[in-house]
C-alpha cells in the first residue's frame, strides 16, 4: 500500500508517520503543502505538529493549502484519511470532520501516555482493534479539547462516528481521564462516511516496543486490512 504523508511549515510528526508506515512493510512518501496532487496513494496521513506556527488558530492555516484541495478530492471519491494530533485540527478546519479543537481546559499543555476505549470497531480506523483492548498511547498538544454543539454530538452518537475515547486504566470513561476536557471523552471521530477519521492522540509514537507501546500499530493495521478488503472486492 502506498501512503501519502502531507508535511507542512512546521509539521514534526510527518517522519514518525511514513516510519511507522514502513515499519508495517508499506510505502510511504511525503507530499509537500504546496503541491496540488497526492500522486498514487491508497490512504492520506495528515500528521501532528504546529502547521504554519499555529497561526490563527491551529490548523487554519494549513486548511488552504494547495494540497488540501487534493486530500478533499481524494476523500470525496472515498479514499481513507487519518488526520493526528495537528492533522485532526487541520480536518476540522477545512471541513472534513465536524467539531473543533479548542483550548485545553486547564490551558496546558499535556505531554503524557493516554489510554484510549475504542467507541467502535466499524471502520476503516479501527476494524482491527480487538474487543475491549486499551490502547495505551501518547498525547502531545495544548487545544486538544474536542468542542460541538449538542446536534453534532448528537449526531455522533447516533451514526457512531465516535471512534475513541479517554478512559481510566480500566476502560471506565473519567473526567480524571480526560486530559484536556472534551466534550463525551471524545478523542477521535470520523465522518459519516467513515473514510475521513482523526484523533488527538498519537498512534504513530506508538509503534514498537522502543517507545513503550505498540498499540498505535492497531490503528494502521486497521487501515491496512480495510485498503486490502477494498482490493479484494474489486
Amino acid at each position: 500500500m502506498n501512503f501519502a504523508v502531507l508535511q507542512f511549515p512546521a509539521s514534526n510528526c510527518d517522519q514518525d508517520a511514513v516510519h511507522a508506515a514502513r515499519l508495517l512493510g508499506h510505502s510511504a512518501r511525503l507530499v509537500w503543502h504546496k503541491d496540488t496532487a497526492l500522486g498514487e496513494a491508497d490512504a492520506v496521513i495528515v500528521p501532528g505538529g504546529f502547521s504554519y506556527g499555529d497561526y490563527l488558530r491551529c490548523g487554519a492555516v494549513a486548511r488552504f493549502s494547495p494540497v488540501m484541495q487534493a486530500v478533499k478530492q481524494f476523500a470525496d471519491n472515498g479514499g481513507l484519511v487519518l488526520g493526528i494530533c495537528n492533522g485532526f485540527q487541520v480536518l476540522t478546519e477545512a471541513g472534513l470532520l465536524s467539531g473543533a479543537l479548542v483550548r485545553n481546559r486547564d490551558l496546558q499543555f499535556h505531554c503524557e501516555n493516554v489510554f484510549l476505549k475504542t467507541a467502535t470497531t466499524d471502520s476503516p480506523f479501527t476494524n482491527k482493534i480487538p474487543a475491549g483492548k486499551l490502547l495505551r498511547v501518547p498525547i502531545a498538544h495544548g487545544e486538544g479539547c474536542y468542542f460541538a454543539d449538542e446536534a453534532t454530538l448528537a449526531t455522533l452518537q447516533a451514526n457512531n462516528q465516535i471512534l475513541w475515547q479517554y478512559s481510566d486504566a480500566s476502560g471506565n470513561l473519567t473526567d480524571g481521564a480526560n486530559p484536556n476536557g472534551a466534550l463525551l471523552n471524545i478523542a477521535g471521530i470520523c465522518n459519516e462516511r467513515r473514510n475521513v477519521a482523526g484523533l488527538m492522540p498519537h498512534p504513530e509514537r506508538a509503534c514498537e516496543s522502543l517507545l513503550g507501546s505498540t498499540d498505535g500499530r492497531l490503528v494502521f493495521e486497521s487501515v491496512i486490512a480495510a485498503l486490502e478488503k477494498e482490493l479484494v472486492a474489486a
